[in-house]
């Protein structure tokens, strides 16, 4: 099972840390992402991280803002989110597959939505 946590409202600049927690450790060898979907909108790619951790990929309009991690001894992926904006207003998700895709189709497994707010 995969859990996502961390989101809430924060003013634009502000900064969050997303959390993706695999309380069983089912998917410490699978690549995890994470999507957000905005009101309206479809499902869009954010960032991904390898098993090992030391393979990164990220949507062109979040990076440099936004850096995924992981601990695979606490079985949790991170993604710290600085100089938030209002459109990264959305509800965020962690997905996990065997294999890294830019694609939300192609992701099997997925956890509930954390919503992140960004306001003043």
């Amino acid at each position: 099972q995969l859990q996502a946590s961390g989101g809430g409202l924060v003013q634009p600049g502000g900064s969050l840390r997303l959390s993706c927690s695999d309380s069983e450790g089912t998917f410490t060898y699978y690549v995890t992402a994470w999507f957000r979907q905005a009101p309206g909108k479809e499902r869009e790619f954010v960032a991904a991280v390898n098993w090992k951790g030391d393979m990164k990929w990220y949507s062109d309009s979040m990076k440099g803002r936004f850096t995924i991690s992981r601990d695979n001894d606490k079985n949790a992926v991170y993604l710290q989110m600085n100089v938030l904006e209002s459109e990264d207003t959305a509800v965020y998700y962690c997905a996990a597959d065997s294999v890294f895709s830019w694609r939300v189709e192609q992701y099997q497994y997925w956890g509930q939505g954390t919503q992140v707010t960004v306001s003043s």
